[in-house]
């Protein structure tokens, strides 16, 4: 073999001063840490199954050398990558830009790669993602589902790839889940308004085929049923295209224009409150001394609002974290794999947004 075909060894001689470097392998680790190539291979990929001082030796091993894995080699069983698949329904949401820094915070310290994508609650959109993410051997797949449906989702996972339900209960013991009790989170915010006096509450919703959506609505009614009152007569629901700031205004216009207009507004997510505060401003409605504001979900800019925002709390960064451990667990498991789910409950934070009704007259 002549000098050009031969592999070079690392070398600091030269007038350039360069550094031509060998090509490693596990080999060449296992080699220089004596220990078999299994090992050098779970360290790199499963560290849980090897003692701490192999580890050690073996991760000394790979800085002495100064060894690089080859990342499209590094499989986990059934030769997925070391890479996980996030899809939620809108990237843009705060809320999902609060979960995804606890879904990432467990996954760098198991050394996967996080790949996002957004359906914007579109099924097609969603069903194309999944494909792709499929295509490039995901090792599992966090997923806020766009609709009702999940049995692709759990024809998934019986192909291999892990799959859990993020912000979404699972179907009886199908397939992993984590979510937030939004029953009881519509519950708090209905009956935050009606301790407070609030007889009429407009509920800017989204749709009903949102599973969200629709659990909220009926902890809304079951505080309403609660207090005495018809849900049908003492809540006025819109039901929003967009979920955002500019559907929070459209939202309150029509409210406003009800003829028994009523004296809170209890918001489907804080973004649609923005819209309503803003828009509450441009008219001169004072809030919360005219009208009192709820929003869901508690994101960082809440509390920064004017006036500052009274809403529903949702563990964010807990959820991401262990909607994250789960998928871990799942696409490691073996066949009798258990499936759990997670629920944690929503917590009422009081802010200026919201008052006793105005004194009739």
């Amino acid at each position: 073999m002549s000098d050009i075909d031969r592999p070079s060894k690392t070398s600091t001689s030269g007038s350039d001063g360069e550094r031509a470097r060998t090509r490693l392998s596990m080999v060449d680790v296992a080699a220089h840490a004596g220990v078999s190539l299994g090992t050098v291979s779970n360290v790199l990929n499963r560290p849980e199954l090897v003692a701490e001082r192999t580890q050690r030796r073996v991760r000394s091993s790979i800085a002495a050398l100064g060894f690089v894995p080859n990342a499209p080699a590094r499989q986990l069983r059934g030769g997925r990558s070391r890479t996980v698949g996030v899809v939620v329904r809108e990237i843009g949401s705060p809320y999902f830009s609060e979960i995804l820094p606890g879904v990432e915070s467990k996954l760098a310290k198991e050394q996967f790669l996080l790949m996002v994508c957004s359906s914007d609650d579109s099924p097609d959109k969603e069903a194309y993602y999944l494909k792709t993410l499929e295509e490039h051997r995901v090792a599992g797949i966090l997923i806020s589902p766009a609709g009702d449906d999940i049995e692709h989702l759990i024809e998934l996972r019986q192909r291999g790839v892990g799959v859990v339900l993020l912000d979404r209960l699972g179907v009886g013991s199908q397939l992993c889940s984590v979510a937030v009790n939004n029953v009881q989170g519509g519950d708090l915010a209905g009956d935050h308004l009606f301790s407070l006096g609030h007889r009429r509450i407009g509920f800017l919703n989204g749709p009903s085929t949102v599973r969200q959506c629709a659990d909220r609505r009926e902890g809304l009614h079951r505080a309403a049923r609660r207090v005495g009152l018809d849900p049908d007569e003492a809540i006025s629901e819109i039901t929003l295209s967009v979920l955002n700031a500019q559907g929070g205004e459209t939202g309150l216009a029509q409210l406003l224009d009800d003829e028994r207009r009523p004296s809170a507004i209890f918001c489907i997510n804080d973004m649609v409150a923005v819209g309503v505060l803003r828009d509450l401003e441009k008219r001169g409605i004072a809030a919360p001394g005219e009208m009192s504001v709820v929003g869901y979900d508690d994101v960082e800019f809440a509390a920064l609002l004017s006036p500052a925002l009274t809403s529903i709390r949702m563990p964010k960064q807990q959820l991401g974290q262990a909607a994250a451990e789960l998928l871990v667990t799942d696409f490691r498991a073996d066949d009798d794999h258990w499936h759990q789910e997670i629920v944690f409950q929503p917590e009422l934070i009081v802010r200026a947004s919201t008052a006793p009704p105005p004194a009739p007259g």
